[in-house]
């Protein structure tokens, strides 16, 4: 029996064209590294990008689709409003098709302004502001007066009243802050070592002052204060009256005349706070970093004890407890505490809240406390409060693109994070991920590896397609994509042991451990357990301790490897001896720069209204250097061509020849080492990413004399084929008799090292305990917690 053929009725209807727009296509890119790039991503679908570090993966994500999509969403504000947003050049790449709103979840810190905490950057505050307004005993005001960076204003005065007959009237003005007045909102007050600023023994004249900068003959510091006309110049600071010590320390800002020139006169203790203690730490020259570190002590405020609210605003509790006691519990108390509130007024805003602390507990969260400084976040839980707020969203159809969203997570919560993404893909949102982890390229839709190598050698595709085809392809990352580190078969033996007796950073909980010295030691257990509490926290960082944290290195476009490492210096040497010149003419950043662009390369040109732009410097052509500069040689190459070779270009040809310099070789060395081979020496500190970074600092620390390295996580944006190449150099510090401590949840390391610290069991105050000491045989030999049960699933045990 034939089946008859089917009517016009019958047939399925033809694909609407609006559907037929399933895929992000990109062509020609040839942004950084990139070599004309061609890729098509299916939209509504889980892509991941891998490859080495440096093959050119945030090039094509961020530089290219992430930046496209926001430049264009920024276009279509009003010219007025594109004024105050930073502005975006169109990334270089010939199309761009089927592009959709763009929201990046990175890896960047947050804010290290001492009054951000990790409440104040998720809106939780903001709810249980208006929550302790609404049903907060005694009621005190508005929620302004349970904010921290609120402070009370009060005013009284004369009105005039223009209505009629004008009338003037006296008033009155009071709005009620939460900020503590002693600390303003910060919870520490800082207090000034005085025999760090000056020498009480000698005079002004004599050269009293220790504050680095302050020169005797200097026009704006010293000799304001010598001749002011408030204190004797000649007289040792430790002979003033207490009247002329008051004017000297305490004085508020005052006019006076020092040679004919008005100029503001102000006491040694508010100058100080505002010349330096109102600047970020870590934003300083080292200089000043070391001089404030040494002057300044800072201590839990009396008048808050570092709850940074004031009295008004603890005083007002709802079922026995106030604003800053909520702020503190771990947020998994915290949401069981709002669980049992019964208040039908402000069940919608209960709801909200509740949402808001659930999905902390849902992304691995829930031992974080919204009192907590957002400075003090990793990179990875930063990236992590920053999904808190997409995770509820009722939007769909957008991009969503993660920066190696499983960096500082235990195999145990790796689950947890891949689940989220796909719950994100589910909703129909495309999903871009970088990673490196095999447990979440497993997950993908639809891979995208690109390589071969990092640097000039990466920036092509080296395959595009499924999980299974990328393991059964001839790339480096299909190689290593079941790659498994095997235990040790012999372990070193210590030679000493670094002594910890009663912890209680944070969540330690009295821990005393014995670190052995002499050998590989890898601390580990899930986020949040203690660990970095434990070492950064209890190990003394004096005399010999190196420590090599994910703290963001500082610096400008004008930054880049060789002037961070003091490579440029040598290098500068070297050109200025073959020369018989100044080595000044050799920086940038100094004579020799282009007077053109002020040794930039590029010159940016401010619109107003309009977007700005910067276009290459037409005198150097982006070289920054002066043109009579590049006549000088060295080796046959000028000052530019060597900033633009790698380390490993750069490493052979500063090794022999006419251009061999020791001092510049060995620096290059270290550099290669850390697995920064690829990186040119004149990139911009800027482009570099987390774990490149924190490679660039391991390299720079290792040319100093410490018995003992201190590593967070040195996996971070390491490829697993990279991953071999830091097991080689842990192993070459250590058998050149350093100790080496590393915090880290990579299990290849952990079965790599002599000996493992486990903390745990669990996160917050469910951990900072030490479950397990020992081998990592012994460890897997007994599968004891979840760190030996994730270990002996992966060395096959």
């Amino acid at each position: 029996m034939t089946t008859p053929p089917r009517t016009d009725s019958q047939q399925a209807p033809e694909q609407h064209i609006a559907d037929s727009h399933g895929l992000i296509r990109v062509h020609g890119a040839r942004v950084n590294n990139l070599k004309d790039v061609s890729v098509e991503l299916p939209k509504r679908r889980l892509t991941v990008f891998t490859g080495v570090s440096g093959s050119g993966k945030s090039s094509l994500v961020f530089g290219t689709i992430a930046a496209e999509s926001q430049r264009l969403i920024n276009e279509t504000y009003s010219a007025f409003v594109q004024g105050f947003m930073p502005t975006m050049a169109r990334p270089e790449v010939d199309v761009l098709d089927g592009l959709t709103t763009a929201i990046l979840v990175d890896q960047q810190r947050m804010g290290s302004d001492p009054r951000s905490t990790v409440g104040t950057a998720t809106d939780a505050n903001a709810m249980l502001r208006i929550l302790f307004s609404r049903i907060g005993q005694p009621h005190i005001g508005s929620p302004q007066a349970f904010s921290f960076n609120v402070p009370t204003v009060r005013a009284k005065g004369a009105i005039t009243v223009e209505r009629g007959n004008r009338k003037t009237e006296r008033a009155s003005f009071t709005r009620i802050g939460g900020m503590c007045p002693t600390c303003e909102g910060r919870g520490a007050v800082s207090d000034l070592d005085l025999t760090q600023l000056y020498d009480d023994s000698k005079s002004l004249t004599e050269g009293a002052f220790t504050i680095p900068g302050w020169k005797s003959d200097s026009f704006w510091t010293v000799r304001v204060y010598a001749e002011s006309g408030f204190v004797d110049p000649d007289k040792p600071i430790r002979e003033y009256t207490e009247q002329e010590l008051q004017d000297f320390l305490y004085k508020d800002p005052v006019k006076v005349k020092v040679d004919g020139v008005n100029l503001t006169y102000e006491g040694l203790i508010p100058k100080i706070r505002k010349t330096f203690l109102a600047k970020d730490r870590e934003s300083m020259q080292p200089h000043i970093r070391a001089f404030v570190d040494r002057a300044v002590t800072f201590t839990t405020c009396p008048g808050c004890d570092g709850t940074r609210l004031s009295e008004e605003a603890r005083s007002s509790r709802i079922g026995g407890v106030n604003i800053a006691e909520a702020c503190a519990m771990q947020i998994t108390d915290l949401a069981a505490w709002i669980r049992g509130l019964e208040e039908p007024s402000v069940a919608p805003l209960l709801g909200k809240l509740l949402h808001t602390l659930d999905s902390f507990v849902e992304i691995g969260l829930g031992y974080l406390s919204l009192d907590r400084a957002s400075g003090t976040l990793s990179g990875g839980e930063a990236q992590r409060v920053k999904m808190i707020r997409h995770l509820g969203s009722s939007l769909t159809d957008t991009t969503y693109v993660f920066d190696e969203p499983t960096i500082g997570l235990h195999p145990h919560d790796i689950q947890r994070m891949n689940d989220l993404l796909l719950r994100l893909r589910d909703k129909g949102n495309t999903v871009l991920v970088v990673e490196h982890k095999p447990e979440t390229i497993a997950i993908a839709d639809h891979v995208v590896d690109l390589g071969p190598g990092a640097g000039a050698a990466g920036g092509t595709v080296c395959f595009e397609g499924t999980v299974e085809g990328l393991r059964a392809s001839d790339t480096i990352t299909g190689h290593h994509l079941d790659d498994r580190a095997a235990l040790k078969e012999k372990t070193r033996t210590s030679t000493g042991a670094l002594e910890i007796r009663g912890a209680t950073t944070h969540n330690l909980k009295n821990v005393d451990v014995d670190i052995p010295l002499g050998v590989l030691v890898v601390v580990t257990g899930v986020a949040g357990s203690g660990k970095s509490s434990l070492i950064h926290g209890s190990v003394p960082a004096g005399a010999g301790v190196i420590s090599v944290d994910q703290s963001a290195i500082r610096g400008s476009r004008r930054s880049n490897p060789a002037t961070y490492t003091g490579l440029l210096d040598p290098i500068r040497k070297a050109f200025a001896k073959a020369n018989g010149v100044k080595p000044a003419l050799f920086s940038a950043n100094s004579e020799g720069a282009c007077p053109g662009c002020n040794g930039a390369g590029v010159i940016y040109t401010d619109l107003g209204m309009m977007a700005g732009m910067s276009t290459t410097c037409e005198d150097c052509e982006g070289k920054r250097f002066e043109a009579s500069v590049l006549d000088h040689r060295l080796g046959g190459r000028d000052i530019s061509q060597v900033l633009a070779m790698s380390v490993d270009e750069a490493t052979e040809f500063f090794g022999a020849g006419e251009a061999r310099t020791p001092a510049a070789h060995a620096i290059l060395d270290r550099l290669s080492d850390v697995g920064l081979g690829y990186l040119t020496l004149g990139q911009p500190l800027t482009t570099l990413s987390g774990g490149e970074r924190q490679r660039l600092k391991l390299a720079t620390h290792m040319a100093e004399r410490g018995g003992v390295y201190i590593l967070d996580e040195p996996t971070a944006g390491l490829h697993l084929a990279d991953v071999e190449q830091l097991l080689r150099l842990l192993d070459r510090l250590v058998d050149a008799g350093k100790s080496v401590i590393v915090i880290e949840h990579h299990q290849a390391v952990m079965a790599h090292a002599d000996w493992i610290i486990d903390l745990g069991p669990g996160a917050g105050h469910d951990g900072g305990r030490i479950v397990f000491e020992g081998t990592p045989a012994d460890l897997v030999a007994t599968r004891s917690t979840l760190t030996g049960e994730h270990l002996a699933a992966y060395v096959g045990a």
